[in-house]
C-alpha cells in the first residue's frame, strides 16, 4: 500500500509544452514558448520558473519567475528578463504559464525549461523542455511538382466527364433517330 501512495503522488503534477517540443522562430521576431500544468489536488503558492539552457540556475540563466497564490488569482511576477513577457492565465480552464520572447536573436536558440513547484503537493516539482531554433528566413516548400500532378489528374477527370457526356448525347440522338423510322 505505501508503494501505491508514492505512485499517486508521482503523477499528481504534470507540466507540458504541447504536442511538439521544438519551435522555430524568425530572427528579430517574437516567439511564444508554450507551457501548461495540471495538478490533481490544486495548488497554493505555486512557483513557476523558466530557464534558458538549463533545468535550474546552475549552468543556465533564469529568464522568468512567477508565483500563483491560488486558482482564483492571476500569476504575479517575481523576476524576469526584460525581453520576456508573460502571456498565460491560470484563472480559466487551462493553467497556462506561457511566455513570449521578444526580438529573438540567434543567440536565443537553445533549450528552454518550464519548471513548476507546488507546495500544496509536498513541494512536488516537474518540468518540461522546449527547443528553440532561430532562422534568418522561413523557407517555403516548392510545390511545383504537386501542382503539375494535380493539374494533370484534374484534366484527365475533366476529359473523362466530357467523353461520358458526348457518349450520352450520341446515344440519345441514335435512339431518337431509330424511334422516328
Amino acid at each position: 500500500l505505501p508503494g501505491l501512495h508514492v505512485f499517486a503522488i508521482a503523477f499528481a503534477l504534470e507540466v507540458s509544452v504541447g504536442k511538439t517540443n521544438t519551435v522555430m522562430a524568425l530572427n528579430n521576431s517574437n516567439v511564444l514558448l508554450p507551457c501548461t500544468f495540471t495538478t490533481c489536488i490544486g495548488f497554493q503558492d505555486l512557483i513557476f520558473t523558466w530557464y534558458f539552457n538549463s533545468t535550474e540556475m546552475v549552468g543556465g540563466s533564469l529568464i522568468y519567475r512567477g508565483k500563483i497564490k491560488s486558482k482564483a488569482s492571476e500569476p504575479f511576477l517575481v523576476g524576469r528578463n526584460p525581453r520576456v513577457e508573460f502571456v498565460g492565465s491560470t484563472t480559466g480552464k487551462d493553467n497556462n504559464i506561457s511566455i513570449v520572447l521578444k526580438n529573438v536573436e540567434f543567440s536565443d536558440a537553445g533549450k528552454y525549461t518550464c519548471h513548476v513547484k507546488n507546495p500544496k503537493e509536498k513541494y512536488m516539482e516537474h518540468n518540461a523542455t522546449i527547443f528553440l531554433t532561430v532562422v534568418q528566413k522561413m523557407v517555403e516548400a516548392d510545390n511545383t511538382v504537386t501542382l503539375i500532378i494535380v493539374g494533370i489528374v484534374g484534366g484527365l477527370i475533366g476529359l473523362l466527364i466530357l467523353f461520358m457526356l458526348v457518349k450520352r448525347v450520341v446515344l440519345f440522338i441514335i435512339k431518337k433517330t431509330q424511334d422516328g423510322k
